[in-house]
């Protein structure tokens, strides 16, 4: 009798902790993604701003390339803006867990594999946000590299990552600025090339 209490007072508290753990949004946003790795995504433009006509109209892909515990790269490539026209390669956002939540960061690279001046910008979430929204205000390192480079005007950003069940969108926003590609989940397409440098 004993022994069945026992087991019986384990497997509450085994399901407690099951619970106590899929409670935290984070975790629940970090799984979803994760559960699309190494897949890649057709996407588009979803706004319509001026500053970002170059990008409209133009195929793009999110490849979610790499994965661990801890760290998601996602490589979002454009066609035609790239050398000679063909693809533009540069851009990998990485998401890291932190003590406090999760981190955004920018990795820009040229096609020789070279960093970009503007690189590993980004920021962390100042909330929990929730299992398929998180946001990222602009981290002081950011602010920083910003102003230095005269790009305070984004030292106000406000990144996103969007994951539902159908589709991945990534933005940014700050006043007069909003910026947002999405990604049809339902789009599977063949992982294109590693983006450059990596």
């Amino acid at each position: 009798m004993k022994m069945i209490l026992t087991l019986a007072a384990a497997t509450a508290l085994a399901g407690c902790a099951t619970t106590a753990a899929s409670s935290n949004p984070q975790d629940a946003f970090f799984a979803a993604l994760t559960a699309h790795c190494g897949k890649a995504y057709a996407g588009k433009l979803a706004s319509t701003q001026d500053a970002d006509a170059d990008m409209r109209g133009k195929a793009m892909v999110m490849h979610v390339r790499g994965c661990t515990a801890d760290r998601i790269e996602i490589p979002f490539h454009i066609e035609g803006l790239g050398p000679d026209g063909g693809w533009d390669r540069s851009r990998t956002w990485v998401i890291t867990r932190t003590t406090t939540g999760l981190r955004l960061k920018h990795d820009h690279r040229h096609a020789d594999g070279s960093k970009d001046e503007l690189t590993m910008y980004g920021g962390d979430t100042a909330d929990a946000g929730t299992a398929t929204r998180q946001a990222f205000p602009v981290d002081a390192e950011s602010i920083a590299l910003f102003t230095r480079t005269g790009r305070s005007v984004s030292n106000t950003n406000i990144w996103s990552v969007e994951t539902t069940p159908d589709s991945f969108t990534y933005g940014l926003s700050r006043e007069g600025r909003d910026f947002r590609v999405t990604f049809d989940y339902r789009q599977p397409v063949a992982p294109p090339p590693a983006p450059w440098g990596w």
